[in-house]
């Protein structure tokens, strides 16, 4: 599960990165616009345009390396 990996990046991140959840089985109508087919999925996103994407579980340090490569503020 990622989730406590994710709550911990939430709090180590530049202040202007904003991270945020999806419930896929709450919003099937967002889930089928982004074409997430598998959980969990990151996706970055820069001036409202899709950047990169991530599919599968990382740990810690991976997923916040992962999360600053693709957050140049």
């Amino acid at each position: 599960m990622m989730a406590p990996a994710y709550e911990q990046a939430a709090t180590r991140v530049a202040p202007g990165v904003r991270l945020a959840k999806l419930d896929t089985e709450a919003e099937p109508e967002i889930a089928s616009r982004y074409a997430i087919r598998s959980i969990p999925t990151l996706i970055a996103f820069r001036n409202g345009r899709e950047i990169a994407r991530q599919s599968g579980a990382l740990p810690l340090p991976q997923l916040i390396e992962w999360i600053t490569t693709h957050a140049q503020i």
